[in-house]
């Protein structure tokens, strides 16, 4: 399917049908995982927001959502580089059980460091749940617990992912033209 009348965008890769029922989906495994406790959503901003909002609506235990800011440095050649936190937490994690809500898992850097830095807070439990997971692209190997969509090496936008800060309020994802600057 093509994305009519938005320019720099070549197809839909999920429509907003398959993206509600892979979210309820993935609430229900975690509804079931969590049975009984109560669990801790940290969204990664700013592209987890749609997605933690979305699955938040389906997850059937008590929950309390919290968000991290997060920069990220390359060097000029394009590896990965530095990542910091630019927005923390506004409370303790110490004791509860988390679950860090991701927007897309890639090369595994970010997520790694998110995950020493918050194990180092003393949760009960920590736990990764990720929207996209482009698993191709993975140099460091992380555990994702949670995925609802397994992606091509493809630069994708749209629900809460952006391409310059724009297509994050698309209801579906698509996958960006080539030729994208």
């Amino acid at each position: 399917m093509s994305p009519s009348g938005i320019p720099g965008l070549e197809r839909v890769l999920f429509t907003e049908e398959q993206i509600e029922a892979r979210i309820r989906e993935v609430a229900a495994a975690i509804s079931r995982d969590y049975e009984g406790k109560s669990i801790k959503l940290i969204g990664v901003l700013k592209g987890s927001v749609f997605f933690l909002t979305a699955l938040a609506r389906h997850i059937e235990v008590p929950l309390k959502i919290d968000f991290l800011g997060i920069s990220s440095f390359s060097n000029r050649s394009g590896a990965p580089g530095l990542v910091r936190i630019a927005k923390d937490l506004d409370d303790s994690i110490e004791g509860e059980d988390v679950l860090l809500v991701e927007d897309i898992v890639d090369t595994g850097f970010t997520l790694r460091y998110l995950l020493q830095t918050l194990a180092g807070r003393a949760p009960n439990s920590l736990s990764v749940c990720t929207f996209l997971d482009r698993h191709s692209r993975r140099i460091v190997q992380t555990p994702v617990k949670y995925r609802c969509f397994e992606i091509p090496d493809r630069f994708v936008v749209g629900f809460g992912l952006d391409h310059n800060q724009l297509y994050r309020n698309l209801g579906y994802v698509a996958v960006m033209k080539p030729d994208r600057s």
